[in-house]
């Protein structure tokens, strides 16, 4: 897919609300996915149990959204790839969750402020939002982000994320952070005070550790990653020999040619890598 033949995923957008009381919610996961795994794909399940329970919204559909290939990040394998990835995970796993390849098919690195106001766009202004449960009006759906615990860890570190793009995506947008074992929330919340009631921290009761990085490395390895990743996503990598050595396609330099390897990026867990270079893109 190119910019000139996109259309914007709504298969399994739900259109119309079940509940007539509860907000019509939409979650959206950024990261690579280079590749995905079952915590990706986990977080969606519990965001929405948790929306169920612990809100009054009501989700009305999930979104993947890999990165571009802008992102020149260390072990990121071509967006191709990564979209198709995604598409088998979410087809073969699950009913309810899409993946839009609007962010990986741009030719430059996308914020994660524009990627939400993208969906916004799309959902709220081109689809006209949600039809209420009455079926008589129609209401704009609430887009929220969807990410694990480091992003918080990034958000709360000075100087890596633009205050205007906190601001954006913490009190337009809102987040749901996926808690993980070893980070202390309490910190991490401690500066983004002004937006903690757009902020839902979410236990993962059992906790998963898989990450992308770690798949890569078995896979280089010889070793064996089932029952990590799903199976079409396993036989994808097999078939594409994707991840089993240095040079196998997987973009490591920047377009210098110079190395990215040592590049500060945020640890692959739960919506691995959600955009550190947020600030400095916004800049410039």
């Amino acid at each position: 897919m190119t910019l000139d033949n996109y259309r914007f995923p709504a298969q399994r957008l739900r259109r119309q609300q079940q509940d007539q009381n509860r907000i019509p919610l939409v979650l959206v996961a950024c990261g690579s996915f280079s590749p995905i795994t079952y915590l990706h794909l986990r977080m969606f399940e519990l965001a929405n149990d948790y929306a169920r329970i612990n809100t009054d919204y009501e989700v009305v559909g999930g979104y993947l959204s890999p990165v571009s290939d802008a992102y020149k990040k260390a072990g990121l394998a071509p967006s191709v790839h990564r979209v198709r990835m995604c598409e088998l995970a979410a087809e073969e796993t699950s009913r309810w969750l899409m993946v839009d390849s609007w962010e990986a098919i741009q030719p430059d690195y996308m914020p994660t402020a524009k990627v939400l106001d993208h969906f916004e766009h799309e959902i709220n202004g081109v689809l006209g939002g949600v039809l209420s449960a009455d079926g008589r009006t129609r209401r704009p759906a609430k887009i929220m982000l969807l990410a694990g615990a480091d992003l918080i860890g990034t958000m709360s570190t000075p100087g890596v994320w633009a205050e205007k793009d906190l601001d954006h995506i913490l009190g337009s947008y809102g987040a749901m952070i996926i808690e993980r074992s070893g980070t202390d929330m309490d910190d991490a919340l401690a500066s983004l005070r002004p937006w903690e009631n757009n902020i839902h921290v979410i236990d993962p009761n059992i906790q998963n550790n898989v990450s992308s990085t770690k798949i890569r490395l078995l896979v280089r390895r010889g070793l064996s990653i089932e029952y990590l990743i799903p199976e079409p996503v396993i036989r994808y990598i097999s078939q594409n020999g994707l991840y089993a050595g240095e040079n196998d396609g997987i973009r490591n330099t920047a377009s210098d040619g110079s190395n990215v390897k040592g590049k500060q990026l945020v640890p692959e867990s739960g919506c691995e890598d959600a955009q550190v270079q947020d600030k400095q893109d916004t800049a410039q």
